[in-house]
């Protein structure tokens, strides 16, 4: 994503190193079908672009986002003071930016393409947290990822790419901001008070599609179709991975998001890849599983590490990402 908060602000407080085998590949399931979900779900929402638009299909993401999210964290707005509002408010203008852009992009360029160039936003963000010169090779072997990816010709759009990229800046920020927010407000509550703010941001959108009545029919059931499986079901299914396996796991997994993007485009969309869109996605993909082994043994900041994203919940794509 395809990514909210959610997932990132509860892995402090959720994520356990379990001993039982059983419990482990409990949660690796859960997570696999977390990301396939959140990817699924984005692919749906594109079904609806050619009736109501992406900003559209974002603004409905939104909606069930927060709802979800509210009734789970129920903040205490009266109790929040400025110095607390400050980041929530740019962390909701971040995940609206994100999510836009993130739509945008595979309304150009295709699911896969665009979630993998997103996904170069929490790769940088680890690679420089690491805090470690060599680590910087794997900056190098990313942007080869994403050249390969590419190919740059001239039937490229590079807009499409453009926003991509524009995506990985906001997921970029989004890990940053969400730290800053996670420290400032107890639990849930920031997650669910920027999701809640990204919505309002989208208000007028969803006013607008409504009283055009272009949410109807099929259009309505991909939007809720995309609420659902890009915002709902990864949030859930993050909440429960996380108290069945380690942080570093579930970073790992959370690698294959641009895959499962690539299948789900591919099921869902149509949208095959070639041979060197595969190799791109690979080396993208690979890069940032190497960068958390490299971590292990060390303390890696946990907003890096889970960096999944609504693209939604914290699947930017997809949550808030």
């Amino acid at each position: 994503m395809s990514t909210d908060p959610g997932a990132v602000a509860v892995s402090g407080a959720a994520a356990v190193a379990p001993s039982d085998t059983r419990a482990t590949a409990g949660g690796v399931a859960l997570m696999l079908t977390g990301g396939l979900s959140n990817q699924i779900g984005a692919g749906l929402g594109a079904h609806a672009f050619a009736a109501v638009g992406p900003a559209a299909v974002v603004a409905v993401r939104q909606v069930v986002a927060a709802a979800v999210l509210l009734a789970i964290a129920r903040p205490h707005v009266r109790a929040v003071r400025w110095p607390q509002w400050w980041p929530v408010l740019l962390l909701a203008i971040t995940v609206s930016t994100m999510n836009l852009t993130l739509y945008l992009a595979i309304d150009r360029i295709g699911l896969g393409l665009a979630v993998s160039l997103e996904f170069l936003g929490p790769l940088l963000v680890a690679t420089f947290a690491s805090r470690r010169r060599a680590d910087l090779i794997f900056v190098v072997i990313a942007g080869a990822g994403v050249y390969i990816l590419v190919w740059p010709s001239p039937s490229t759009d590079y807009l499409g790419v453009g926003l991509g990229l524009i995506a990985a800046a906001g997921w970029a920020s989004y890990i940053v901001l969400n730290r800053v927010v996670g420290t400032r407000l107890p639990g849930l509550d920031g997650a669910a008070l920027a999701t809640t703010g990204a919505t309002l941001i989208y208000l007028p959108v969803l006013v607008l599609t409504i009283s055009a009545g272009k949410l109807t029919g099929s259009t309505l059931w991909f939007t809720i179709g995309a609420g659902v499986l890009a915002s709902a079901v990864p949030y859930a299914v993050d909440l429960l991975a996380l108290r069945r396996v380690p942080t570093g796991l579930f970073a790992i997994f959370t690698s294959f998001n641009p895959v499962w993007a690539a299948i789900a485009g591919m099921v869902v969309l149509g949208q095959f890849l070639g041979l060197h869109e595969w190799l791109g996605i690979a080396l993208i993909s690979g890069t940032n599983i190497a960068i958390i082994a490299r971590s292990r043994g060390r303390r890696l900041p946990s907003d890096a590490a889970l960096s999944q994203p609504d693209s939604s919940m914290t699947r930017p794509a997809v949550t808030t990402r």
